[in-house]
């Protein structure tokens, strides 16, 4: 069971990828635009400044970040020495923000999109998921996803699941030999898929709107619930077998397991969601709560 709930950092606008990496944690901040190191005492350094919005962060094996930078559909890499430039476009897929990442241990990476205007109330349009090699090369993963976001890699690399979050569910897929994912099917389902369309609508459908998400040693999954403020563990198959909530009762939009055990889990935390409050203000934080079942796989 997941231990107290504990406020690690403050004053971001809207905090997501966390990550685990070289001894450090790692986020983006949408509204301030920065990529930062944050050390396990809490203390943030910004690595990089992203026009583009980031989101999703990744490592090549040379080292490289791989950052997705949302509003204009593109991931970009910055080098060990510190430059920056475009690793993939993925305008020829993107219909909507680029959003979260994964990225495998030889630098293939898998990248969402929201696949309509989120922040305008548009309605609901299925999107797809943007495979990108370690050249940089860009291609369709798969399509008809509701809203692919947060996707984890199995340890033998074989595996690649992915939240729906309007979809109520997390979807698996086998990554062949070739690196193509194949034999779709539910990993968890929360409830039925709802039909597209206006979001209010599909709302009242949807039982967990997975966001972020890690996995762990039992494979299990840990999923930030955008629409229930919290996150929660859960069993292949769907059943939710843990959850934390703030003490505050704010939302929890993305999760990652690290520390040098692997049994902090820490939460990206802010009121809401909404791009127009939350770039305005620094109400976003991280938190973190002790776990028994360490991190496994990718991310």
């Amino acid at each position: 069971m997941a231990g107290a709930m504990e406020r690690f950092v403050e004053g971001g606008t809207f905090f997501e990828g966390p990550r685990w990496h070289g001894g450090h944690w790692w986020a983006s901040d949408f509204y301030s635009h920065a990529v930062s190191r944050i050390s396990a005492d809490g203390k943030m350094e910004t690595v990089c400044e992203v026009p583009g919005q980031p989101s999703g962060l990744g490592w090549l094996p040379d080292g490289s970040m791989l950052i997705v930078s949302m509003l204009d559909h593109r991931v970009l890499r910055r080098w060990p020495d510190g430059r920056i430039d475009t690793h993939a476009d993925l305008s020829e897929f993107a219909t909507g923000h680029a959003n979260d990442m994964v990225v495998a241990e030889d630098g293939t990476a898998w990248v969402g999109n929201f696949g309509f205007d989120l922040m305008e109330g548009e309605d609901m349009r299925p999107a797809c998921l943007v495979r990108v090699t370690p050249e940089g090369e860009v291609s369709l993963a798969a399509d008809d996803l509701y809203f692919p976001n947060g996707a984890v890699i199995t340890p033998d690399g074989k595996s690649l699941i992915v939240g729906e979050t309007f979809g109520n569910r997390m979807t698996t897929f086998t990554i062949d030999s070739k690196g193509e994912l194949i034999d779709r099917r539910a990993w968890a389902a929360f409830g039925p898929r709802p039909e597209p369309g206006p979001r209010a609508e599909l709302l009242k459908q949807l039982a967990v709107g997975p966001d972020g998400c890690c996995l762990d040693a039992e494979n299990h999954i840990w999923i930030a619930d955008a629409f229930n403020q919290r996150c929660i563990r859960v069993a292949p198959g769907g059943d939710i077998v843990d959850e934390v909530r703030t003490p505050d009762g704010q939302g929890v939009f993305a999760c990652m397991l690290g520390g040098e055990d692997g049994r902090t889990l820490l939460l990206c935390v802010a009121p809401d969601s909404s791009a127009k409050r939350r770039r305005q203000v620094r109400e976003a934080s991280l938190w973190t709560a002790r776990v028994d079942v360490p991190h496994a796989g990718r991310p």
